[in-house]
């Protein structure tokens, strides 16, 4: 008889129980027949040792591999917590709603055939989400390779091997990623806790694994390979509380401008997928690993050694080109070669060779045996300036390779100090390189991306040390613009007009230089005395965006015979280049004084919602793309850092004697510019062009705002 439980939405905190660590599991679509996948599945979960009852569910058979097997879900005896689905997925909505019928808390549905095959598929898989969500029943898939959990241990997957028991929580989109990690893990002596292949992640997807993993005591370093994610905001919500308590590494494939859309500002121009997961990384203080190659060696750093304390490296090696490409690879890392304390001077002194270098990079020469590398490694190990070592060895002749991984290992042993090792070659060093990882050091092949892969390392314990920041509110007057966007909205217009650009402006307390339109050259003749000349003239068009690129833009006017040549200048120039174009009239605006030049805006992001920028801005901002991106709401750490981070951040701070900006000015706007985004979802994209910034203490102002809705 079918059991009746009340159907019910298991939390996120429960997958640890039905899905890492069921007590009994049903495989439905079970299988004798070798190769196929519903007898690889349930092999594999009987191979692997599976402490619980194990249900193969087949109405065409009463035994598979000395197990018994069942004809449906129903006739299973007593409890099921986990049910693993290999059938047609025509069938598979049915079968999760008979597991729901028989109180089954969750299911693995491997099976293939649905959005990822076409129009009937999708049908099907909102008929399989529906059904669990209405009987109270979690899905994981479909189209998944499975989970593995290796402490327990459960291999629910048709992968061809069984991850050996490790630290590193893996979840990912791709089940050939999974595969491939797999054998990585072999090679590297690396195990992992979970494994989580998503499938098409209908049901559950990647944050709720995240925050699973977050809470797992067997899991020291999370993974996750994402081609997307399924709610930007909780995404990045559960990553900012997982990373409180672990390293998170992150790769996205998929970030090429290849497919992005069509902007109408600088900011949606240089925005994109690849930004905004920057973006989501940086504030939520994950680690983005921007190659695979980067991804699996930072896990297995982060899984094995200590992270380092500090920046200060000691370099050990036996040849002088690679301690010095080492070297370089600290300066542009932003580490820093330790400066050693002089009773480890005087020790390096007493054993290495007078030709020897004991200063870093500390070079035992070509001929150095493993005794040589084990008195280095020591002193090094015991200074309190030394962070992390780095240790390189290249094959020589005379070159005890397999002995020396085995002396540096004994040297390791208890000083809780971060190790790396770069054992340059291949054949040569293998056996070496095997005794490595066994012992947890990772050794990377060469001695410039060990030092890549160190300072990522590093980046976990200056993410640890730093303090997140405040979101800061404002008042605004808020109403004031919601009427204003709500009657855009109302006669289907997207561009705001550039008067009311500067009303918005005002509502939240961004200064901005006085700008009127005037629509025939009396006009502009009366507002440009009003306001006092010089004056800047902009044509004022819906169509011409990019005023300078149309000639639509005179500066410096200095009197009224100026202005009357340069509005007849102006409307002939965007006439002849863009016939087309609606011209409202020409903008005039009192000449500001002389400042940098940056750029602020918005865009707002299909998954993260509201992208706020920051750059160095004018004419020629998409040429250089000196920009920094967040996600709304900033914080005051977070406009801090954006600035931090261009490139001309110097010119900012002030540089060859000139006098700094007011950088707290700037990072003022940047926040009022969130708070805008956050505040009216009608708000798609948003360029304050330029955004001219004064010496400190003097604030900023801008120039020209281009403001576009259509948002939400």
């Amino acid at each position: 008889m079918a059991e009746n439980r009340t159907p019910r939405r298991d939390s996120v905190k429960d997958l640890r129980s039905w899905l890492f660590n069921p007590r009994s599991l049903a495989v439905i679509g079970a299988t004798a027949h070798a190769g196929k996948v519903g007898n690889v599945v349930l092999m594999n979960i009987l191979e692997a040792g599976f402490p619980g009852k194990v249900f193969p569910v087949n109405p065409g058979t009463s035994e598979i591999a000395g197990v018994a097997c069942h004809p449906d879900i129903g006739s299973v005896p007593g409890n099921v917590d986990l049910a693993v689905i290999i059938v047609p997925a025509r069938s598979v909505p049915e079968v999760v709603a008979e597991c729901a019928e028989k109180g089954v808390r969750g299911s693995i549905v491997i099976s293939a055939g649905f959005r990822e095959a076409g129009v009937e598929g999708r049908r099907l898989e909102n008929d399989l989400v529906s059904i669990g969500r209405r009987r109270g029943m979690r899905i994981l898939g479909p189209n998944c390779l499975g989970v593995m959990n290796t402490s327990l241990p459960l291999n629910a997957t048709f992968s061809r091997m069984m991850s050996p028991k490790g630290s590193i929580g893996v979840i990912s989109q791709s089940g050939a990623v999974c595969t491939s990690l797999l054998d990585w893990a072999g090679e590297k002596s690396i195990g992992f806790s979970k494994m989580i292949s998503l499938g098409n992640s209908a049901d559950l997807a990647e944050s709720d694994f995240i925050s699973a993993l977050a809470d797992d005591a067997e899991t020291k370093v999370i993974t996750a390979y994402l081609e997307g994610v399924s709610n930007g905001k909780k995404f990045m919500r559960e990553l900012g509380k997982a990373t409180r308590k672990k390293p998170v590494i992150i790769f996205k494939a998929g970030t090429t401008q290849a497919g992005a859309r069509a902007a109408s500002s600088h900011t949606g121009a240089l925005a994109g997928s690849d930004s905004a997961y920057n973006a989501v990384c940086r504030q939520a203080e994950a680690l983005r690993a921007t190659t695979m190659e980067e991804f699996v060696e930072l896990a297995s750093a982060l899984a094995t050694q200590e992270v380092p304390k500090g920046p200060r490296v000691a370099i050990l090696t036996n040849a002088g080109g690679p301690g010095i490409i080492a070297a370089d690879a600290c300066e542009r890392e932003g580490l820093f070669l330790a400066a050693f304390e002089t009773k480890t001077e005087s020790g390096l002194r007493k054993h290495l060779p007078d030709e020897s270098n004991i200063y870093n990079p500390v070079d035992v020469l070509g001929d150095a045996d493993a005794g040589r590398y084990a008195s280095a490694a020591s002193l090094l190990l015991g200074d309190r300036n030394v962070d992390s070592l780095l240790v390189i060895l290249t094959p020589q002749a005379m070159t005890e390779i397999e002995r020396t991984a085995e002396t540096l290992i004994e040297n390791c042993s208890g000083k809780r100090k971060t190790v790396f090792c770069s054992f340059m070659g291949s054949k040569s060093v293998e056996s070496a390189v095997s005794i490595l990882h066994k012992a947890g050091i990772p050794n990377i092949k060469y001695p410039d991306e060990a030092v890549h892969i160190l300072a990522r390392s590093y980046q976990r314990t200056v993410q640890k040390k730093t303090p997140r920041g405040k979101r800061v509110r404002f008042e605004v007057d808020r109403a004031k613009v919601k009427t204003m966007f709500g009657r855009y909205k109302a006669e289907c217009l997207n561009q705001v007009g550039p008067e009311e650009c500067r009303v918005v402006m005002g509502a939240y307390g961004i200064d901005y230089v006085p700008f009127k339109i005037a629509v025939d050259m009396e006009e502009a003749v009366q507002i440009a005395g009003s306001i006092g000349y010089p004056v800047a003239m902009k044509i004022v068009s819906p169509q011409i965006l990019h005023k300078t690129d149309f000639g639509g833009i005179k500066l410096g006017v200095k009197n009224p015979a100026e202005l009357e040549d340069g509005f007849e200048e102006i409307i002939s120039n965007c006439k002849r280049r863009m016939p087309g174009a609606q011209i409202t009239g020409v903008g005039i605006q009192k000449m500001a004084e002389e400042g940098k030049e940056l750029i602020a805006g918005m865009v707002r992001d299909p998954q993260f919602g509201p992208m706020v920028m920051v750059g160095f801005g004018g004419i020629y901002v998409e040429a250089f793309g000196d920009v920094s991106f967040r996600i709304a709401p900033l914080s005051d750490l977070d406009a801090e850092e954006m600035l931090k981070e261009l490139n001309a951040f110097t010119l900012l701070a002030g540089s060859r004697g000139e006098e700094p900006s007011d950088i707290r000015a700037v990072e003022e706007t940047i926040l009022r510019v969130s708070q805008l985004s956050l505040e009216n979802p009608d708000l798609s994209e948003m360029d304050i062009n330029p955004l001219v910034v004064y010496t400190a203490g003097n604030g900023c102002t801008c120039l020209d705002v281009r403001m576009t809705l259509g948002g939400r």
